[in-house]
Parts: structure tokens; sequence; C-alpha cells
């Protein structure tokens, strides 16, 4: 039955929704649907920049060492640099426009910006090799690609066609972002945008190698955000009616600890900050004491990571050293968190809460929430589908529903969802069904208080600290050395990042081939998270299945049994 802390948040959700208030809820029809809507949010990202916060504009926004902007800064910042883009660059509405760079409040401001312009924001994975960059930008067609000097060198012997524009990190933003508006600026006409206008696309590793473009219109995006906006209301509302909602005026305050190019950094963290002014404290790469350092200066109250994030300052040896006690949320997305992380968690932090989300790169985030007391009850869920917007149902082959408690195929609905796949009918067709639900790969079931629990993936996917790899995109990397006869890549547990890459191959009669060898090969033809941190050398030919295809589970299960037969 559903738990107290469950009763109480529906309870101020429905009060929430109110129709009149900021989430009234209309409808929208899309695949023959009438899905939930927030009538009230605002048509596009640009009309969100322009109307939120809705007051404390003049309060501190971005924070990224030596550089604070106000949230009314930053907006002024972009709307200058999309200005530039416009004039200097020629971006018009529908552009795909790549973003490639590490964390900065630059990045933000480009973002931003982009978006301005009535570009669509291509956000390419900052860890990418160069030939995974350029997969990126000519899968997307983009006219223009803005880097930050170490991504363009990636792409210096690289044929694409994209124009490259250098940017810098750690400057104010009219000197760091100046390549980009060489004219035009803050007085430049911008375009009239509206909800189904292209906005951003995200890429995804799937199991057929390559790496995807999940594109969205404004209004998925938009209403993705206020969907955690809404979420974020909702627990606002529970707290302050039990006594312990922060103190009137306080500003709350993230860490900015993932990476920005990815869903949980963009939607979630970034843009939802914008709507509740919520200042973000930046580190440029993940580093535990560096984040509590930050943490400690800025007065961090929410952080959000992969699950090692939060467990390795949980169980750092110089935590004590660092005043925390701000912090009062430790947020996991993109990965399981193992049960006995969310004990060790709130033991390390006892007036705060481990939280777990669930929501993927073709939803926006938007998914599903474990809060608070209800985490601690069912470490092992994800959580309850999030209101008034998901529609989450478990599918058996056939598509059909199936009944709770039953395992099958995690399906979601909701107006946040992506569109397709740019330029892949086939994986678009595949993953949408003909109603609207989302395929996400997951197998899963729903308990009687309809809290969903992960128990497997359908989808040959490595989920490392929240970065997916392909396994065949690993294995193609490998077969392409001239003395390799056959491998096999699969994940294999890991107490920090949840799982790794492995491998095992075996090599051509008669080749001298070294794991040290196949490791310097690997390295730079693929990003490094994703070669394999352990490698296995077979005896023979490795088994295979009627198809005769490589037989991946049975490996999987002979080299983790044999792992821990080791251990």
């Amino acid at each position: 039955m559903p738990s107290q802390l469950d009763n109480a948040l529906n309870n101020v959700m429905d009060q929430i929704l109110a129709a009149g208030g900021p989430f009234e809820v209309g409808t929208y029809q899309r695949y023959g649907q009438d899905l939930p809507i927030f009538v009230n949010a605002p048509p596009s990202l640009a009309h969100y920049f322009a109307a939120f916060p809705a007051e404390g504009r003049d309060r501190t926004f971005l924070v990224d060492g030596d550089i604070r902007l106000t949230f009314e800064e930053t907006y002024q910042a972009a709307r200058a640099v999309a200005g530039g883009l416009v004039a200097s660059h020629d971006v018009q509405v529908g552009d795909r426009i790549g973003l490639a760079a590490r964390n900065s409040a630059n990045w933000v401001v480009t973002y931003m910006a982009i978006l301005m312009a009535g570009g669509c924001a291509t956000l390419l994975n900052g860890w990418w090799s160069g030939d995974e960059m350029q997969h990126g930008i000519d899968l997307a067609d983009c006219k223009l690609v803005l880097a930050d000097a170490p991504r363009a060198a990636r792409l210096d012997d690289i044929d694409h066609n994209a124009k490259v524009v250098v940017f810098e990190h750690g400057k104010p933003w009219a000197e760091g972002l100046a390549p980009l508006m060489p004219q035009g600026g803050a007085d430049t006409p911008l375009p009239e945008l509206g909800p189904d206008d292209l906005a951003t696309i995200l890429y995804t590793s799937g199991s057929t190698g390559l790496s995807k473009g999940a594109y969205s219109d404004h209004r998925g995006v938009v209403q993705g955000v206020m969907s955690y906006v809404a979420q974020s209301a909702m627990a606002l509302g529970y707290m302050t009616a039990i006594g312990e909602g922060p103190e009137e005026g306080a500003q709350q305050c993230a860490l900015v600890a993932v990476p920005l190019f990815h869903v949980t950094g963009e939607v979630p963290l970034f843009l939802q900050s914008f709507a509740i002014g919520r200042k973000l404290a930046m580190i440029p790469k993940w580093d535990a004491e560096e984040a509590m350092r930050v943490m400690e200066a800025e007065g961090v109250t929410y952080f959000v990571g992969v699950p090692l994030m939060s467990y390795e300052i949980a169980t750092h040896p110089d935590r004590a050293k660092y005043d925390l006690s701000a912090c009062k949320s430790f947020a996991a997305g993109g990965a399981p968190r193992p049960k006995e992380h969310v004990t060790r968690i709130k033991e390390a932090f006892p007036e705060g809460f481990p939280l777990l989300g669930y929501g993927l790169t073709e939803t926006n985030a938007v998914g599903c929430g474990n809060f608070n007391e209800n985490y601690l009850a069912k470490p092992g869920s994800t959580g309850t589908p999030s209101r008034p917007l998901v529609d989450m149902a478990i599918l058996d082959d056939d598509g059909n529903a199936l009944p709770s408690g039953e395992i099958g195929e995690v399906a979601i609905r909701s107006v946040c969802n992506f569109l397709g796949y740019w330029e892949n009918q086939e994986a678009t067709d595949a993953a949408i069904m003909p109603d609207g639900y989302f395929r996400t790969g997951d197998l899963g079931y729903l308990d009687e208080d309809d809290y969903l629990y992960i128990v497997d993936r359908k989808k040959d996917i490595i989920i490392r600290g929240g970065e997916n790899i392909s396994c065949l995109e690993v294995e193609q990397a490998i077969y392409a050395h001239s003395d390799i006869a056959e491998c096999s890549v699969f994940g294999i547990p890991d107490e920090r990042m949840g799982e790794v890459p492995a491998a095992v191959w075996l090599p051509k009669d008669g080749a001298d081939l070294s794991e040290a060898d196949l490791l310097a090969f690997l390295d730079g033809q693929i990003a490094k998270f994703k070669i394999p941190e352990k490698l296995w050398q077979a005896d023979g030919p490795l088994p295979r299945l009627g198809t005769e295809k490589v037989d991946r589970k049975a490996l999987r299960a002979h080299y983790h049994a044999e792992l821990e037969g080791a251990a």
C-alpha cells in the first residue's frame, strides 16, 4: 500500500496542479493520444530563458572558478552571443549547431545563445575521439561546431562538413566567446520561435554501434524541464508543510559535476535551475575533494551525479574536513545505485537523503523518482512515474501491457519524449510504438504501489558510471586490428563505476599480439572510457549461438564466474 510520504506528496501535487495555477494541466494530441501537458509553460526555450526566474534575476546563477554571473547577466550575455551567431555565422531556425566543450559558464551561455538564435543545440560528447565527433557532426549535418581548444584539436585532421569556431573557458564571456560574435550583438533581431521548432539533438549509444541522435522540439524539452520544476515544487511544498523547508529567501545551490552534454546535466540540473532560481557551482572535472571544497564554499544544497560520485564523497577519508551540512539531497541517475550505497550515504549525512531518478536521453530525462524515506524503504526501486505527465507501462514482446509484478520492457509515453533518431527512421520506428510509447530497452516491473524496479537490459549496453557504451562499437574497434580473429565485449561489475567494459579476444593463427599491444591500438580509436578494463585471450574459437553469432551471454556468465571465483 502507498506509504505515508506517498500520500502526502500526492496531496501536495493535487494542489499544485489546480486549474488556473502555473502547473495547470491540459492535453496535447500526438500519436492519436491526448497527452497531459502544462498549458501555461513557455512555448520555447527562448521564451523560457526570458521568463525565468520570475524574481531574483540579480542573484548569482553561475559560479565557475573566479567567474560569477547573475541570472540577468547570463541572459544578457546569451542574448548578445545569439545576435552574433545570427549576424556573423548566418544561423537560421533549425540549423544544427554543434557544441563540443567541457562544462563552464561559457558553455552555458553558448548553449542558451544557440537556442535563442533559432539553432538546434547539438550536444557533442566531450569525451569522444575525433572520429566519433566526425560521426556526430556529419550525422546531424552541423552547420557550425562551437568548440573549446582540446575538442577542436581532435578535429584538426578529420574531414567533416562543419565550420569550427573555437571559444575559451575561464574568461569573461565577452572575451572568451568573442570569436562567436565578431559582428552583431544584443541589438541584432532574433527569430520568433514556437513549440514545434527543433530544439536539441543529444547522442545516445545503442546496441547497433554508432551513436544515434535523439532530436526534440521545444515543446518536449520545455515540458521536460517543467516536469522537474513541478517535482521540486511538490517536494518544497511537503517540506514546508512539515516545518523543514528552507529559510525564507534562502537560495538553493547545486554542484555541477556531471557533463552538461548529457541529459541529466542539461535538463534537471541546468535548465531546471533557471526556473527555480538555483545557483550552479561548477567544477571542470570530477574530483571528490575538489567537489567537497566547492560544496562548502558555495553552500551546495543539492548534489546530483552518477551513483559513484555521492558514494565517493560519503566514504572519502577527508570528508570530515569539510562542512557539507547544507547539502540535504544526494541524487543519482544514469545507472542503478547499489543498495549498500543508499545506507552508507544516509549514515554519512544523517540530516540529508539519497534520491534516485530514472529517465533517458529519449525522454528528456523524465521518468520516475524515488524520494527520501520512500527510497530508504525501497532502495532497489527507481520510484514511481512522475506526475502528471508520465504514462508508464511494462510491455511484452508484442507490445501488450503486462500486469503488476510481471517483468517486461519498460515503456514511457509523455509529451516530453523525443521525436525520433535523426536520419534514422528504422531505429525510430523500432523505438517508438504507433501509440507513442517509447520502448526503453530496459527490463523491469511495477510493484503493487506503482514503483518501478529495473532488473536487466534487453540491449547490449554497458553503463559505466552513467556513460553508455555499445558492446558492438567496442568490438568493431577491436576487429579493426589486423591480428584479431574473434572477439566479444561485455560488462563486468565494478564497485565504483557500476560496471566497466571487458573483452575476450582470439588472435589469428601465428599472430603475436599481446594485451598491451591491443590496448595501445585501441587508444585513440575509441574514447578512453570505452576501452576494456579487463581482457582475456581465448585459446580457441569463441562459443556461438545457432545463428552463428558469438554467444556474448555465455561468455559474460563464464567470465563473471571466473572473477567471482578469483575474488
